[in-house]
């Protein structure tokens, strides 16, 4: 008898839900929510491999969220409770072919990546989004909260990632 180990057996339990072929939102909403990582539902854990997904798809080089997540499973933090280890998500970036680069601070960047505190560092969870900023400066998140099935928007970083500082930052290359 040949025993699975949990990477390839949420391979298998994620082939098998079946997603549409667009941007997420919402990881806590929907058939993605019903996708494994590590020892959770993506509804917990799953915000970096959403970023990646929704990146990839921004620079034209769309992966299914499966192999994506199959891929990063390698970088999960304690079993996957943690989600994933987001100093590593370039590695997924390099697999797929987008390019990228680790930045300190926002900018002007047009596309990014961007791990932050939701409140008080150490004491509260970090969550990873996927942005773009638009023509006229306002900045699109993609799964910015776990209930909203929508882009959310703003006209200034700390208005949506809050006062602290980010944990790590790509710049996404078109």
């Amino acid at each position: 008898m040949k025993i699975k180990t949990t990477r390839t057996a949420n391979y298998d339990h994620n082939l098998a839900c079946k997603l549409t072929d667009r941007m997420i939102n919402g990881q806590g909403m929907g058939d993605v929510s019903k996708l494994k990582y590590g020892l959770c539902h993506m509804s917990f854990n799953g915000c970096e491999v959403i970023s990646v997904y929704n990146a990839l798809r921004y620079v034209g080089k769309p992966q299914p969220l499966q192999e994506v997540a199959f891929f990063l499973e390698k970088y999960r933090m304690l079993f996957g409770i943690f989600g994933c280890n987001m100093f590593r998500l370039g590695k997924a970036l390099e697999k797929y072919g987008a390019s990228y680069e680790r930045i300190g601070e926002i900018g002007d960047t047009p596309a990014f990546i961007i791990s932050f505190w939701t409140g008080r560092r150490f004491l509260s969870s970090i969550h990873t989004v996927f942005c773009t900023r638009e023509e006229d400066g306002r900045i699109k998140v993609y799964n910015r909260y776990n209930n909203c099935d929508t882009v959310r928007y703003g006209d200034a970083s700390g208005e949506i990632f809050g006062k602290y500082k980010p944990v790590v930052i790509y710049a996404i290359k078109k």
